[in-house]
């Protein structure tokens, strides 16, 4: 029979066991971190941020635009009012439009209208042959209007007042019509510029000369 061990209650640990060799392992399990659902959210509404933000950029640089028109010059070659046997008018105007294409594609036009008018009646049209403007690109047509014994009928007095001041207004209209190869498509395109020019009909120049692009649906 053994001996009962006795234990010393004032010693507050369990003695050591007698073979020193024998020790416990814990093994604890692999701990993963997992990430923070706040950040997963965060770097979700970036990516869907950035993506919408190059579509926007892709659909703005890629969307066709209509051509812009600009009356740069406008010269009066001759000017004149006859009275016999009726009340004529004969007027030559030369002009240069610049037609400036905004697109990342080149812009092909098959013709540029030209039109001059007196208090919004039309007198005369002059076209020009068509042409290209290369993407980003600028192009200069140069176009002349030679209007003879125009018989003014309707606007007789305000003709009469406008040379006693020496200054008659035209209206001019430019147009053009044309389209735009993006891919396999053509896609057409118009643009539209008006001005009111006040000639002088003393000196034979032009005065003064106000333009307005014209907003048109395709």
């Amino acid at each position: 029979m053994s001996k009962p061990v006795l234990r010393d209650s004032s010693v507050p640990y369990s003695p050591l066991p007698s073979n020193p060799n024998q020790q416990n392992v814990i093994v604890l399990p692999v701990y993963y971190h997992r990430p923070n659902q706040n950040y997963r959210y965060l770097r979700g509404c970036l990516t869907c941020t950035g993506i919408l933000l190059l579509l926007s950029v892709a659909v703005f640089l890629l969307y066709p635009s209509d051509p812009t028109l600009q009356l740069v010059r406008i010269q009066l070659n001759h000017v004149s009012v006859k009275t016999s046997p009726k009340l004529t008018l004969d007027v030559s105007f030369s002009l240069t439009i610049r037609v400036r294409n905004r697109d990342f594609f080149s812009l092909d036009y098959d013709k540029l209208d030209v039109s001059v008018g007196y208090r919004g009646r039309e007198l005369g049209v002059v076209s020009s042959d068509g042409g290209t403007v290369r993407a980003r690109g600028t192009s200069y047509v140069n176009a002349t209007l030679d209007l003879n014994a125009f018989e003014v009928v309707h606007d007789v007095i305000y003709l009469i007042a406008d040379l006693a001041k020496g200054v008659i207004p035209f209206d001019t209209t430019t147009k053009i019509d044309g389209s735009l190869g993006v891919l396999f498509f053509e896609i057409p395109l118009k643009a539209e510029v008006s001005c009111e020019v006040y000639v002088n009909t003393s000196n034979q120049t032009v005065v003064r000369q106000d333009c307005y692009a014209e907003d048109l649906l395709n």
